[in-house]
């Protein structure tokens, strides 16, 4: 049973999302919060293993909620999913920065939020490749600390190791890094472990942020996102 908690200063918001968590047989809505000091209160509080966070909140904006959540130790086992309205809002690489495992568009379909909600809870992060890739490569065209956590480049990673995390950037899965370089899954997935070991990041977003910090994987001009140097 996945216990989600949900963060939106929109009392109907958090209502239809959860109607729809609660559809779910593997999922219980075990907390909402319309801002952000609540959401981390209530992350502490109700033992939630998701938060989905809107980002623009009163008190505490979504950015900071998700980093005082990822920074807290008694937190460690908490996902967080962002809310974009994506487009316009560029605040979403700040939050994957912080500490969130991915994000959703805040239209997207209610089987896509289910399916994001127990991709991200199972530890994976939740990226779409193209427009993603354009978004990060915009925002880290500017000089910012490394993601919190990281603690090496990727110059530490064998030439195998940089081309899968340079295909992690682009958002592919494990089964789909296995297709694409003709390895088993187990192979890949063994791969993305270690990557994710030499270079001390948490998560799969977290490598997504390496990736174009280090200028590994650069962005494309077409949807088909970034590509490595």
């Amino acid at each position: 049973m996945i216990r989600v908690l949900l963060a939106d200063d929109q009392t109907l918001v958090r209502a239809a999302f959860a109607m729809l968590v609660e559809s779910d047989p593997g999922m219980t809505v075990v907390g909402q919060a319309g801002n952000g000091l609540e959401a981390v209160e209530l992350a502490r509080s109700a033992r939630a293993d998701l938060v989905v966070m809107d980002i623009r909140m009163p008190d505490l904006d979504g950015i900071e909620a998700t980093r005082r959540i990822a920074a807290d130790e008694g937190l460690a086992g908490v996902k967080v999913l962002v809310l974009t309205t994506y487009d316009t809002d560029e605040h979403v690489v700040e939050a994957l920065r912080a500490g969130a495992s991915g994000f959703l568009v805040k239209d997207t379909r209610p089987a896509e939020l289910l399916a994001a909600i127990t991709t991200v809870a199972a530890g994976d992060a939740l990226l779409s490749p193209g427009p993603t890739a354009r978004l990060i490569a915009r925002v880290l065209s500017a000089p910012t600390a490394p993601a919190p956590g990281v603690v090496a480049g990727p110059d530490c990673l064998t030439d195998r190791e940089r081309q899968v995390l340079g295909l992690v950037a682009r958002g592919l899965n494990n089964t789909e890094i296995a297709q694409t370089l003709r390895l088993s899954p187990l192979t890949a997935k063994t791969h993305v472990s270690r990557i994710m070991g030499k270079l001390g990041a948490r998560d799969r977003a977290q490598l997504v942020i390496v990736a174009y910090e280090s200028g590994l994987v650069v962005p494309a001009a077409g949807p088909e996102g970034g590509r490595e140097r």
